[in-house]
């Protein structure tokens, strides 16, 4: 739930800077994400001295999925077909993971599984339908469809980025949560920088701040240290301490914290239909908590 709050924020950051291309917005989130890690980096310098080059590797490769590519295609999604609907798309996460978690290890018998995908995948559906019609009329057609095959590429990412943390994260019983997030920071600073610095080549940006050079730093620096760096070590921890199957329903807080922030930006409540959605996203984490807990002989 703490993970889902920190990144909650992500779907209104890129609203908030329009003029800001998804390459800018992920560069400058996760080069604010790897230096905010160096200060936990130098106090935990000895657990991640312990770190071997399979880890920093496996470090590398998660933080180009799981951070700068994914938040590249959250950003080009959100300014294209609107906060809302990029939030709801993503919040398909809980049920895809759940049935790739499921397919990989077999946690839980599909049956039981049944209701609690039933309930967040029809909450997911009145929310996206509410969303659809009002971002289709606000965006416009292309940029709309643009925007949802972006928002699908970053689902696609996040899909991947768990199972494959997850998995690693459970060959490595002596792994420290805290330093594993600092690791993921750490390796996310070379690849922010190399892109932030490709950014003074493209025609339409302001290099190297932009055009609201002050609100860019702050929203950065925000993501950065709550988003990125706190929601990672929350994950982390929950990943270790929880079945795939139900860590992967549980992602469904980021949607709700998503959606509330979106609205809030809007200044109003959601309608019916959206309020609906909601409460049968949350009665469907409950029953999925209930679903995933060990059978009793």
């Amino acid at each position: 739930m703490a993970a889902g709050l920190c990144w909650g924020m992500i779907f209104s950051v890129p609203v908030l800077l329009p003029s800001y291309s998804p390459l800018a917005l992920s560069a400058g989130r996760y080069l604010a994400f790897g230096l905010i890690v160096l200060l936990p980096a130098w106090l935990d310098r000895r657990r991640l001295a312990a770190l071997g080059a399979a880890d920093w590797k496996k470090a590398l490769e998660l933080a180009l999925v799981g951070n700068l590519l994914y938040y590249c295609g959250i950003a080009f999604a959100a300014q294209h077909a609107g906060a809302p609907i990029t939030a709801a798309i993503i919040g398909t996460l809980p049920v895809v993971i759940a049935i790739s978690g499921n397919l990989v290890d077999k946690q839980v018998r599909w049956r039981r599984l049944a209701l609690p995908l039933l309930l967040i995948g029809g909450g997911l559906a009145l929310i996206h339908g509410r969303e659809f019609g009002r971002a289709a009329v606000d965006t416009g057609g292309g940029d709309y469809l643009l925007g949802i095959a972006g928002a699908l590429f970053a689902l696609f990412c996040w899909t991947w980025y768990p199972l494959r943390n997850a998995a690693w994260i459970a060959r490595r019983p002596q792994l420290s949560m805290t330093a594993w997030a600092t690791a993921q920071g750490l390796a996310t600073l070379p690849l922010a920088l190399a892109a932030f610095v490709a950014l003074a080549w493209l025609p339409d940006h302001d290099w190297p701040l932009g055009a609201d050079p002050l609100r860019f730093v702050a929203l950065m620096a925000a993501l950065g240290l709550i988003a990125s760096w706190l929601g990672t070590l929350f994950w982390n921890v929950a990943s270790r301490a929880l079945p795939a199957t139900l860590s992967g329903q549980l992602i469904v807080f980021e949607t709700l914290f998503g959606l509330a922030f979106a609205y809030a930006l809007r200044s109003e409540w959601p309608d019916t239909a959206s309020a609906v959605g909601i409460a049968l996203l949350v009665a469907g984490v409950v029953v999925g908590v209930r679903a995933c807990r060990p059978e009793t002989p």
